[in-house]
């Protein structure tokens, strides 16, 4: 059989394997704790739950528009008013399958073969295949730990070429946790306007941050900015509603109808029962928010720390997200047993043999110095995780 030559191009998702990995392993009957996954380990709240099953017994059960229900729409505008200061209509959003999705429809609508897309990196794992299939390229930015993580303006003055588009701003960034400040926000937004570049502003965790930290959109950040920017968000993170696939995507209408095209020749309209949740999540009460924030804030600090003790890692403290990315090449060129341990894949595969337990390397996220580890997991298991691997290390020589 003849596969398409796009195909070859792409990766599948890095951080999805591992956790398959560490399932399969589980119903093998093999104590893993897993640190990949990037989902909340709560339970959707009982209210968004309770508004799913009223749905369905009233017959919500049916074809929505292409692009999602108006009442949904609407919902999102608020939140971006409420929180953002941001005013929109409900034909500038776009309800799609989960955030991803919401990317994906962006990238074909927007990009084709030699445009150059600017990526801060470490970036999320998906941002360069995406971009592939669109037939674009990325750019990468590098950042480091001493930066915080963050890009600056004159990296990007210095990577804009005739065919750059676009850039794309995780803030807060999986895999790093770093959050871009206000001032921050306004430094970049002033060279990419005067660049005339599009923003796609990836903002999936923007209610999970710590600190006393505020989150600005980068949309509000210059005048005029929030015409050349696509905001992407939705409800899998924040209300712990990965399953339920519900994201969108808010910017300025001709591109969001592109997008709706572009949808409703692949998935049509999301899933009506779970756009009927999200209304509620929206709209209903929010101390469940803050409640998993708060459990979220006490497991950074703990693993943090704990991290930080542990001879040979350095770990940065992230502002948001709920992940840590610490550097882990000082046991680069160490052996376990007689096979040295080269880079960021071979540790992370010598802790799942060795500790039982699950992480992720830096290399799909751009960053082969690296680990991520995810505390979307109980505090039992990162105790007992973290011990794990702290003794599986002590055994390198």
């Amino acid at each position: 059989m003849r596969l398409a030559e796009r195909i070859q191009a792409i990766r599948p998702s890095a951080t999805l394997a591992i956790s398959a990995k560490a399932k399969e392993m589980r119903s093998q009957g093999i104590d893993v704790i897993g640190f990949g996954a990037g989902e909340p380990d709560f339970d959707t709240p009982q209210h968004i739950k309770d508004a799913a099953v009223r749905a369905v017994m009233e017959g919500y059960t049916k074809y929505t528009p292409v692009g999602g229900l108006d009442e949904l729409k609407t919902a999102v505008c608020h939140r971006l008013q409420a929180d953002q200061g941001l005013s929109y209509e409900p034909s500038q959003v776009i309800i799609c399958c989960g955030a991803k999705q919401a990317l994906f429809n962006a990238a074909l609508a927007l990009f084709q073969p030699g445009d150059e897309v600017l990526v801060p990196s470490p970036y999320w794992v998906s941002y360069p295949d995406i971009l592939a299939l669109a037939g674009a390229s990325p750019v990468f930015l590098s950042t480091d730990e001493d930066e915080g993580f963050k890009i600056n303006p004159q990296q990007i003055q210095e990577a804009i070429t005739p065919r750059t588009r676009a850039l794309i701003l995780n803030s807060p960034c999986n895999p790093t946790g770093s959050v871009y400040l206000r001032q921050e926000l306004e430094e970049i937004a002033r060279v990419v306007r005067e660049a005339d570049l599009l923003v796609i502003a990836d903002e999936i965790y923007d209610k999970i941050v710590y600190n006393d930290i505020r989150i600005t959109s980068i949309a509000y950040a210059w005048p005029g900015l929030q015409e050349r920017t696509l905001i992407v968000n939705g409800v899998s993170k924040t209300y712990a509603m990965t399953g339920w696939r519900i994201g969108w995507a808010v910017g300025p209408q001709p591109l969001i109808q592109a997008m709706a095209k572009i949808q409703s020749q692949s998935t049509s309209n999301p899933t009506a029962v779970s756009q009927k949740a999200a209304v509620e999540a929206l709209t209903g009460p929010q101390d469940c928010v803050r409640q998993m924030v708060r459990e979220f804030d006490r497991r950074r600090r703990f693993m943090v720390y704990r991290l930080n003790e542990m001879e040979g890692i350095r770990c940065y403290d992230p502002g948001g997200a709920f992940y840590l990315f610490p550097r882990v090449d000082a046991f680069f060129g160490r052996k376990a047993g007689k096979t040295p341990i080269q880079s960021a894949t071979q540790l992370a595969d010598y802790l799942l043999e060795e500790a039982r337990v699950a992480v992720v390397p830096g290399e799909p996220f751009g960053s082969p110095n690296h680990i991520r580890l995810s505390f979307a997991v109980s505090m039992e298991e990162i105790e007992e995780g973290l011990n794990r691997i702290e003794e599986a290390l002590s055994k390198l020589s």
